[in-house]
């Protein structure tokens, strides 16, 4: 089980479809497709509000530091060594690196000089449970990120240590399997499994085109009695404002 990874490769138009619909509107998806209660991180908040993530998951693992296992060394000799970088190496084009930080509040997981690697490659993302250093500079870059805070420690300096990657992590309090499907923006970032990815999409569809047809007819008559949620008077106009648009 600990070398889980997602067998079902998702075509590209699939997981590019995903970026025309909020993270709101797929969480009620996949709650109404898979049975999926919470499929959203609680922790992570966007750090570059205005920018979105739409990847494939690479995972990376972070372990409470245990001084006998990994005796101390120049932290670019230990680092340049361990799952961080290997993680690091290995995110390419089109993934998003998902870090299990145990939600550790001290500890810098990355710097901007390996999120500067990252953004090159084409990474589309990083999110973490966790902390990141060296923010003034990150921000900037051009990669979303998604964290739960910012520190000036690295991983050296504190009580993590970069343990496994590419293997099933928790972040923010739900599951992440490399090959699932990412999705962050400024509500925050859930993660849809690959095996549903079709269904989700076509639910997001049908309710996104509802929620565009109500938010049009509240802005004109603000009756929330007929248009949210539609009553069937409603949903016929709704059925004909469809119709009427392909």
């Amino acid at each position: 089980m600990s070398k889980l990874i997602q067998s079902k490769k998702v075509p590209q138009n699939i997981i590019d479809s995903f970026r025309d619909f909020g993270t709101a509107t797929i969480s009620s998806a996949l709650r109404e497709v898979s049975g999926i209660r919470r499929a959203f991180m609680l922790g992570p908040v966007t750090f570059t509000p205005g920018k979105k993530t739409v990847g494939i998951a690479t995972t990376l693992q972070f372990l409470p530091k245990r001084e006998d296992i990994e005796p101390s060394q120049l932290e670019e000799d230990v680092e340049s060594k361990s799952a961080l970088w290997s993680a690091v190496v290995e995110s390419g084009d089109g993934s998003v690196l998902v870090v299990d930080a145990r939600g550790n509040l001290e500890t810098g997981c990355l710097g901007d000089m390996l999120m500067t690697s990252l953004y090159v490659k084409g990474v589309q993302g990083l999110v973490v449970d966790g902390c990141v250093r060296d923010t003034p500079h990150a921000k900037n870059i051009g990669l979303p990120l998604f964290l739960k805070g910012a520190t000036p420690h690295n991983a050296s300096h504190y009580d993590l240590y970069p343990w496994d990657y590419n293997i099933p992590i928790g972040c923010g309090g739900i599951l992440v399997i490399p090959g699932d499907i990412i999705v962050g923006d400024d509500d925050g970032v859930v993660v849809v499994p690959p095996k549903v990815a079709e269904e989700v999409l076509k639910y997001c569809e049908e309710r996104e085109g509802k929620e565009d047809f109500g938010r049009i007819k509240l802005s004109e008559t603000g009756d929330v009695s007929k248009y949210y949620p539609m009553n069937e008077e409603a949903l016929k106009e709704y059925e004909v404002w469809k119709s009427q648009r392909k």
